[in-house]
Order: structure tokens, then C-alpha cells, then sequence
């Protein structure tokens, strides 16, 4: 499934994780929703995602710890939130 797919899809599927869940709201357009979805998951991957919703609320000093927890190197400026959530999506959603 491409992003697009996955943006287009009408409501949560069960089976997803707590950071696909947020990747889908985001997708949505509901940040807060997004972020209540990762503010308590733990994994690597809630941490990811946790790490870009606060690049796109433009906080970037907690969107650099949410990297660390997560094991990754905060992205280059130049990358774009949409291609980084492209990105998420690719890596993240399972069909």
C-alpha cells in the first residue's frame, strides 16, 4: 500500500499499532489526535512517529529526544514533513 492508499483509507483498521494509528490521523489532518495516539507507546517506532509530529508542530528540540529514544538521526531541514511521513508510511504500514 502507498501512502496515498493509506491516507485514503475511511477509518482505522484494528490491528494497527499505536504509531500507525497516529500516521493515519496525521494523514487526516488531526495532529493532537495523532500525538495522543504516541504520547504513551514506548516502541521505537511511537517514538519515531512521536519524533515527527513534533518537527511538525515546529518543536524541534523535543522532536530531537523523540529521534534519540528512537534510535534515528533527526532528518535533514531540507527534508520535508510530507516526505517524511511518506517515509513513515513506507516503513510502517503493513498491508
Amino acid at each position: 500500500m502507498d501512502a496515498t492508499q493509506f491516507r485514503q483509507i475511511p477509518t482505522l483498521a484494528p490491528q494497527w499499532s499505536a504509531a500507525v494509528r497516529a500516521l493515519w490521523y496525521e494523514g487526516q489532518g488531526d495532529w493532537t489526535t495523532a500525538h495522543d495516539q504516541v504520547q504513551d507507546d514506548n516502541s521505537a517506532d511511537g517514538a519515531w512517529v512521536h519524533a515527527y509530529l513534533h518537527r511538525v508542530e515546529g518543536d524541534q528540540f523535543n522532536a530531537a529526544y523523540w529521534y534519540r529514544r528512537a534510535g534515528r538521526a533527526v532528518p535533514a531541514k531540507n527534508l520535508a514533513l510530507g516526505d517524511e511521513w511518506v517515509q513513515l508510511v513506507q516503513a510502517l504500514v503493513k498491508e
